[in-house]
């Protein structure tokens, strides 16, 4: 966020008030739906196990992935990944 608001020439607090303001959430809630976007999309279109999306992007463990995940997508990845692949569409997607 400090090089994005450098960029901007605004300090971190304004550009923080600003990008909230603009996007409707702050930066790093931006960026959590962001990264959860990218697991489901892994989670449905890969064989690649929780463990391997979670380390993939960034989580030190799959425990506090799971939580994030969970939190944005109103299921946990293992739900999110058996029924898009069973074909089901009744994840009630947080995002």
């Amino acid at each position: 966020m400090q090089t994005m608001a450098e960029q901007a020439a605004m300090s971190r607090t304004t550009f923080a008030f600003r990008f909230k303001e603009t996007v409707g959430l702050s930066p790093m809630e931006y960026l959590t739906r962001w990264r959860m976007m990218l697991a489901a999309d892994r989670l449905t279109h890969s064989r690649d196990s929780v463990s391997e999306v979670s380390l993939a992007l960034g989580y030190e463990s799959e425990k506090s992935f799971s939580t994030a995940f969970k939190r944005v997508m109103n299921c946990s990845p293992r739900q999110y990944s058996r029924q898009r692949k069973a074909g089901t569409s009744n994840v009630d997607v947080g995002v």
